[in-house]
C-alpha cells in the first residue's frame, strides 16, 4: 500500500506506531536496519512509525517473532482492521455520533446532498464509494444505515435544499427510491422534512451541512461539515450563533405539506 501524504490519526494505528518505535529504539536499531532484518522495503518501517502507511498482517507477525512479544503486534493489527474505517471520516464526526445516540432532538440542514440519516443504502454507497477505497465502503455504509435507528425515538427536523432533489446520485432509479424514502420518513410523527425552494437564492449555510443536536442531559452541540472537513462545536456562544442561523434559514423553508408536494412532483416528473 502506498504511503499517505498525511498521517493517519486513528488510535489503533498510532498505538501500533508508538509500540514499534519504542521496541526498535530499545533494540538500538535504525529503521532501515529493522526493515532489512525483517525483509521489508527500507522506507516501510519509517512509514508505519510515522502513521503514513498501515502495517500488514505479515509485518505484524514478523515484529512479534523478532521481538518475541507474544502476539502484541498481531493483536494491534487486528484492532486496526476492526476500527480502520473510523480514520477516514471527517474530524469531529465520531464524537458527534456518540452524542447522536443520546439525541433528544436533531435539527439538520442539508444544502448539497440528502443527509446521512435519510439516505437509502444505494444512495449512501454511491457517495461513499466516490471517496473511499472499496474495502472501506461496506463498513461505512453499514455504520450509516445503523445510525438511522435514532429516528425511531428522537424528534428530528430536516431542511433540504431543493437542488438536492434534482441532483442525480447514482442513477434515476436510485434517486426515485431515495425520494420515496423521504416521503415515507416525512409521514413519521416525530420527523419533519422541509424543502428550501430554489427561489430563495443564496442563504447562510449554502456551503455546508449544519446539525444542531440536543441531548437528554440538556446539552446543545453543533456539527458542521463542508468539503470533507468536519467541526464539532460545543462553545455556548458559537452554538447559539449557529442555532440562530438555522432558525433564520428555516424561515425560508416550505411548510411540511408543501415540501411533501414538491418532493412528489420532482419524483413524478424526473424519476418516474
Amino acid at each position: 500500500m502506498p504511503a499517505m501524504p498525511e498521517p493517519y490519526d486513528a488510535p489503533a494505528i498510532v498505538t501500533f506506531a508508538k509500540e514499534l518505535t519504542w521496541r526498535r529504539e530499545k533494540a538500538e536499531l535504525k529503521k532501515n536496519e529493522l526493515a532489512k532484518i525483517l525483509g521489508f522495503g527500507e522506507s516501510y518501517v519509517g512509514q508505519v512509525e510515522n502513521c503514513k502507511n498501515l502495517p500488514s498482517e505479515e509485518f505484524a507477525d514478523a515484529l512479534d517473532t523478532y521481538f518475541k512479544t507474544d502476539g502484541i503486534f498481531h493483536r494491534l493489527w487486528e484492532r486496526i482492521q476492526e476500527t480502520r474505517h473510523y480514520s477516514v471520516v471527517p474530524p469531529g464526526f465520531p464524537e458527534y455520533c456518540r452524542y447522536e445516540t443520546q439525541a433528544l432532538y436533531i435539527k439538520n440542514m442539508s444544502p448539497v446532498l440528502v443527509t446521512g440519516l435519510l439516505q437509502i443504502e444505494d444512495y449512501a454507497r454511491t457517495i461513499i464509494g466516490a471517496y473511499q477505497s472499496m474495502d472501506m465502503v461496506d463498513h461505512l455504509v453499514r455504520d450509516r444505515m445503523q445510525r438511522r435507528a435514532v429516528l425511531d425515538r428522537t424528534h428530528a427536523n430536516f431542511m433540504i435544499d431543493e437542488s438536492v432533489l434534482h441532483r442525480v446520485v447514482g442513477n434515476a432509479e436510485i434517486m426515485g427510491r431515495q425520494l420515496d424514502y423521504l416521503l415515507e420518513m416525512s409521514e413519521h410523527p416525530n420527523v419533519s422534512i422541509e424543502i428550501i425552494p430554489s427561489s430563495v437564492g443564496f442563504y447562510p449555510g449554502v456551503g455546508g451541512m449544519l446539525i444542531v443536536l440536543g441531548t437528554e442531559d440538556g446539552r446543545t452541540i453543533v456539527y458542521t461539515e463542508s468539503s470533507g472537513m468536519g467541526l464539532l462545536i460545543q462553545d455556548a456562544v458559537q452554538v447559539a450563533r449557529h442555532v440562530i442561523r438555522y432558525d433564520s434559514v428555516r424561515s425560508h423553508a416550505l411548510p411540511v405539506e408543501q415540501s411533501r408536494a414538491l418532493i412528489s412532483q420532482v419524483r413524478g416528473q424526473k424519476y418516474a
